[in-house]
């Protein structure tokens, strides 16, 4: 093993042997350089000739570029043209990290890491798996889940989801994920929670939450390592009362020594930047201090820097413009009642129309992007999504006969048709 690999993990295991347990061993081996040509660059920085970056200068001292390319941005050329650091710009991070405690009023007094800047929420979850999956290792989610885990953790690091059930009647299946929290069969427990959930569109209640969180405390109280993803691309589109809109890295990023809260998040979908790839992973633990969360940002960092070097710059830099804008806060609220408006109407023609549920039936739904529904015996729902297309000009994602619909990409007005479509095309299939 590389010394600076040892020498964080040396610091990682006097800090917290539950996070040095969780980490895999490519998250144990892996480092963030000090030394070689990352360390001669930082120490030519400023000086008056430089020929130590990887990038073209221009004579006068600015980024070398391309004026078909310079003259489409309205940003000066050192925002947009030079690599931005592996870890994310310190600026950015800085900023993020602000608004996670604005947005989630339960951390205050909570210490927790710097974010460490990703490509987007696939690439931060991918580098979670890098540093805490082992191949062959059990991991803990609901049995309805984003289709792309499978790719980021079952295909590349050979994880085997332990699936709970996400429903229990009409909430969270509280006694399943107990029943996996609590299995005797392996102390260490590595955890993916997705809320707003995608595919169903459902977050748990402010009293579900609760009960979420005494779990984890008791199997944590068991003397089980437990390292929990929270997965908060959807975060902050909750459209009910009673439902959390606080992150649940908020409640467990003190919970417990024996718990290791991760938070991957990001503007992607809170933003509507979808081709911005910009991300942050974010690490909270009871008792973590500056030196532990040092140590895993550069574990992070270096894993970053051997993926994909670093995030866009002019994406960070477009973010921070953006949210140091007046008009940025009422543009946000602005997004939310469009989405807000089409959820309801979903709500409203699901009540309405009684005569779907012959041939489908919402699951649960109360945030997000999506909502499912659940189809009938006898309905194929590939065939339905094959007459959809086909016939009624309508295209859904069908999930082995639970339909997603991502009522963000519907008008308003056409969310009606959406629904009467699918009835019909669920009628035209029935066996």
């Amino acid at each position: 093993m590389n010394p600076q690999a040892e020498a964080l993990n040396a610091v990682i295991k006097e800090k917290s042997s539950t996070v040095l347990e969780l980490l895999s061993a490519k998250g144990k081996g892996i480092f963030f350089p000090k030394k070689g040509i990352l360390a001669q660059t930082a120490a030519a920085k400023g000086k008056k000739i430089n020929a130590t970056i990887g990038a073209a200068i221009e004579d006068d001292g600015t980024p070398m570029r391309l004026n078909s390319i310079s003259k489409e941005v309205n940003l000066s050329p050192e925002k947009v043209f030079p690599y931005a650091p592996s870890y994310g710009r310190p600026d950015m991070r800085k900023q993020w990290k602000e608004m996670i405690y604005q947005k989630n009023p339960a951390l205050a007094g909570k210490e927790i890491s710097l974010p460490v800047t990703s490509l987007a929420l696939t690439h931060g979850l991918s580098i979670i798996g890098y540093l805490f999956f082992n191949e062959g290792e059990k991991v803990i989610l609901s049995d309805l889940y984003w289709g792309n885990y499978n790719l980021a953790f079952k295909n590349a690091y050979g994880a085997d989801f332990d699936l709970f059930s996400l429903f229990d009647g009409d909430g969270f299946g509280l006694t399943s994920f107990k029943e996996k929290m609590l299995d005797s069969s392996s102390k260490i427990k590595k955890v993916i929670l997705n809320f707003p959930n995608n595919p169903t569109g459902y977050t748990p209640t402010s009293d579900e939450i609760k009960e979420i969180v005494s779990i984890i405390k008791e199997s944590a109280d068991a003397g089980n390592k437990i390292l929990v993803v929270l997965d908060d691309a959807y975060f902050g589109l909750v459209y009910e009362e009673g439902i959390e809109e606080q992150s649940l890295f908020a409640y467990l990023a003190d919970l417990d020594e024996n718990v290791l809260a991760v938070k991957v998040d990001g503007p992607t979908k809170e933003d509507y930047v979808w081709g911005f790839r910009v991300g942050f992973i974010t690490f909270g633990i009871k008792n973590g201090d500056a030196e532990l969360y040092e140590t895993l940002e550069q574990k992070t960092g270096g894993a970053i820097r051997g993926n994909i070097s670093n995030a866009p710059n002019i994406s960070q830099s477009l973010l921070l413009n953006a949210y140091t804008s007046p008009t940025y806060q009422d543009e946000k609220k602005e997004k939310y009642r469009i989405m807000k408006e089409r959820y309801g109407i979903v709500k409203k023609v699901l009540s309405d129309h009684k005569e779907y549920e012959e041939y489908f039936k919402a699951l649960p739904f109360n945030s997000g992007y999506f909502m499912c529904v659940k189809l009938a015996e006898g309905i194929d729902g590939e065939e339905v999504r094959a007459v959809l297309l086909d016939e009624f000009d309508t295209g859904i994602i069908n999930l082995n006969n639970v339909i997603r619909v991502a009522f963000s990409a519907v008008s308003a007005a056409l969310v009606p048709e959406l629904f009467d479509n699918l009835y019909n095309a669920c009628k035209k299939v029935k066996k």
